[in-house]
């Protein structure tokens, strides 16, 4: 595989700030703004990653995306102007690494593609053990300080910081959390979350580890992506 991240972004201006950025942080780059040259492009050179914007000319992100997965498992981040559509997208399981919207910051999009690197190499989220989970005793510590958790909200931070920087939504989360098909609320999960966070905040007030992603849910940001 190469170390090259393909941008697949019509809109030129977004590209070439991208590309900026990604050379910057020692990616090597190449741009693609039309759909339908995509398919051949990966099977030629596989890159590293690819970026991903939904609204192309010629084919469409979503078709790309599932083309790809047919014979690529390529980390793909999917970009899109509608925060709406993230939840839909989930819904498709379409297999993209994560979901990213319009108008981004270039920095967190570097930060994204650096934590799905790490997840799909292999390499640990967080340097220095900054998080250690046992299982067993449904514990969990930051920094070597102990978190009081309940059940849930173990298992409700386990799903997050497994997959870091992916955005769950809240249906996701009922669904891995409660194993029993109960009825639960969004609500009950955004008080969850609330209740986490705040743990978090006494034992590392400078941690912000929770992100939440208006209109979808919530996702683990890893240290270097706050």
């Amino acid at each position: 595989m190469s170390r090259t991240v393909l941008i697949v972004e019509d809109e030129q201006s977004v590209a070439d700030l991208l590309n900026d950025y990604l050379q910057a942080a020692d990616f090597d780059t190449h741009i693609i703004n039309n759909g339908d040259e995509v398919i051949s492009w990966v099977r030629q050179y596989d890159p590293k990653l690819i970026l991903l914007d939904i609204m192309l000319p010629g084919k469409d992100g979503v078709s790309l995306c599932r083309e790809i997965r047919a014979f690529s498992s390529v980390p793909i981040i999917m970009a899109t102007a509608k925060v709406d559509e993230i939840d839909r997208l989930l819904g498709l399981e379409l297999g993209a690494d994560d979901y990213i919207c319009k108008p981004f910051s270039p920095r967190e999009v570097v930060a994204r593609i650096k934590a799905v690197l790490r997840r799909t190499e292999g390499a640990p989220a967080d340097q220095g053990n900054l998080i250690t989970i046992d299982n067993e005793g449904y514990r969990i510590s930051i920094q070597n300080q102990d978190l009081k958790l309940t059940k849930v909200e173990f298992r409700l931070f386990k799903i997050l910081y497994s997959q870091p920087n992916r955005i769950f939504s809240r249906d996701q989360l009922i669904q891995r959390i409660y194993d029993d098909h109960r009825m639960v609320s969004d609500r009950t999960i955004d008080s969850h979350i609330k209740k986490l966070r705040l743990k978090i905040s006494r034992a590392q007030p400078n941690l912000d580890l929770i992100r939440s992603v208006y209109g979808i849910g919530y996702s683990y940001q890893t240290p270097e992506a706050i």
